[in-house]
């Protein structure tokens, strides 16, 4: 299944931002799908996930602040960013995953699209 991620941009330390990642094909429903993000100089890192039940599991970083959802009717999943800090400064990917209780555990497992830019500024 092919993903595209949109929703980023340049936005003020403790602003909020809407990131959607929609899929082409109407089997999306039966994909976990995961936000990443890569950071300047970072490795990329999982964010947030979500199972194919609407099970979700967060990074201890975003724990509070992020909120990943699913709407299978429209074929997308969300994340939505509240009180965002610089630190959060990356380009963001969504991608199909194999879910875990265990967020160390889930892994990446289609290919990775262009993302989209998220920059906060202090």
């Amino acid at each position: 299944v092919q993903l595209q991620a949109s929703g980023g941009g340049l936005v003020q330390a403790g602003d909020s931002l809407r990131l959607s990642c929609v899929a082409s094909e109407s089997t999306f429903s039966s994909y976990a799908i995961g936000w990443y993000r890569q950071g300047p100089g970072k490795e990329r890192e999982l964010v947030a996930a979500i199972s194919r039940a609407g099970s979700t599991n967060y990074a201890d970083f975003v724990k509070g602040r992020f909120t990943i959802s699913r709407d299978n009717a429209i074929n997308t999943v969300r994340l939505q960013m509240n009180h965002l800090e610089p630190e959060d400064t990356a380009v963001y990917y969504c991608n199909t995953v194999l879910y875990s209780d265990y967020i160390w555990t889930i892994l990446s497992l289609g290919s990775w699209g262009q993302g989209t830019q998220v920059t906060v500024s202090s």
